[in-house]
């Protein structure tokens, strides 16, 4: 696969993760103990979230210079998950669903604009 075509179904795989998480608070009452009493919802979050910051990461490793903001920090929080999930912060988890993803959103569509076929 060219490079241009991976960074285009890593940028597809963030856009169908954000979309699900979305779909998940969309669900509900958009209330941050809800997000903590339910568990189901929080382990689907928490997936998605990880998928993420792996597109995020492969994105990267293929082109450093992509404006993606808080990119970094998108895949710091997917190691985090994965290797200090002992110690997750459901408010950390629940600011990063209400307060970062709408710009994600917003961002990986315009790129998916730039590196479509």
């Amino acid at each position: 696969m060219d490079k241009r075509r991976d960074i285009e179904k890593r940028l597809n795989d963030v856009l169908t993760s954000v979309m699900k998480i979305e779909m998940f608070v969309e669900s509900r009452p958009k209330r941050f103990d809800v997000f903590c009493s339910d568990e189901m919802f929080r382990c689907a979050v928490l997936l998605n979230i990880a998928i993420i910051g792996e597109a995020v990461n492969h994105i990267l490793k293929i082109e450093p210079e992509i404006h993606i903001s808080s990119s970094r920090q998108i895949v710091c929080t997917r190691n985090y998950i994965i290797h200090g999930y002992d110690s997750l912060d459901n408010e950390i988890l629940w600011s990063i669903v209400i307060n970062h993803l709408p710009l994600l959103r917003t961002e990986v569509e315009d790129l998916l604009e730039k590196y479509k076929s």
